[in-house]
């Protein structure tokens, strides 16, 4: 009896728990997300449209413009175009692309025409530059003129670039008087030319000067060069009329780095592309 009343009572506390008023879960978290997500969105809208112009916005209307007209009242047939074809100028709408669709069909005609006849001409200058490699094999002469040549065939035209070497010159140093060799070469680029009807651009170029000098003429030197070919073109049967361009580059455009390198003493004649 006496171990039993030393014994602790067991004492059991239950909590009173009380549901409701906890955690509501993170649905608030999405409806923010969609919150800032729009702001950004109306805020990046308004930058664009202030940084494009009136023609791109134009052209984003466009772009969203419908092509298809809904007519209220039937003109003459129970379709949506009232009895017209959807290409007829009164059916299409009078701004933006449904006014527009039968030109641009046009334009688009003459884009191809444009691509066929630059095809065309560039198939012509190839031509022209396996005609002016065909000489190399004719002499010595002709094979040493043409380590003086390189041609590229750019939007402009067919390029051919003449230009020195520190063992031969194309011209005399610092003058304008050409030696034998380009007047060599001269001669067989207008045989070349006389085989198309091209108008014929000529620009000169010179390298910089080691020293500065009092009165530099880099650019009449340039000019005065761009002339003589032209001279010597039209001495040898090249009609003057087709001579277009004759410019002075001075030592503004160098072929290589160095700009005081000799090879950037050159002659560039250009046979224009025809754009008639």
């Amino acid at each position: 009896m006496t171990a039993q009343a030393n014994v602790a009572p067991v004492i059991i506390k239950r909590k009173k728990v009380i549901k409701g008023g906890g955690h509501h879960g993170g649905a608030w978290k999405v409806a923010y997300a969609d919150f800032v997500t729009a702001m950004m969105a109306f805020f990046m809208l308004m930058w664009l449209l202030n940084a494009t112009t009136e023609k791109q916005k134009q052209g984003l209307a466009d772009y969203f413009a419908p092509t298809i007209p809904i007519l209220q009242a039937s003109g003459g047939g129970n379709g949506a175009f009232g009895g017209d074809s959807i290409f007829s100028e009164e059916t299409l709408t009078k701004n933006g692309t449904g006014a527009s669709v039968v030109r641009v069909a046009a334009e688009d005609k003459a884009r191809g025409a444009i691509a066929e006849d630059t095809d065309s001409q560039n198939t012509a200058f190839e031509s022209l530059n396996e005609l002016l490699q065909g000489f190399g094999g004719e002499s010595l002469v002709m094979e040493n003129a043409l380590e003086h040549i390189v041609t590229r065939i750019t939007d402009e035209g067919m390029v051919i670039e003449i230009f020195s070497w520190a063992e031969l010159q194309i011209f005399e140093d610092g003058s304008a008087t050409p030696t034998q060799l380009m007047r060599d070469i001269v001669v067989l680029i207008s045989e070349i030319s006389k085989t198309v009807q091209n108008d014929i651009a000529i620009g000169g170029h010179v390298r910089t000067q080691p020293i500065v000098l009092k009165d530099n003429t880099v650019w009449d030197l340039s000019q005065q060069r761009a002339t003589q070919v032209r001279l010597l073109m039209e001495r040898n049967a090249i009609m003057a009329a087709r001579i277009k361009r004759v410019t002075g580059h001075a030592d503004r455009e160098n072929a290589v780095h160095n700009p005081m390198d000799i090879r950037n003493d050159r002659i560039e004649i250009i046979l224009l592309r025809d754009v008639s």
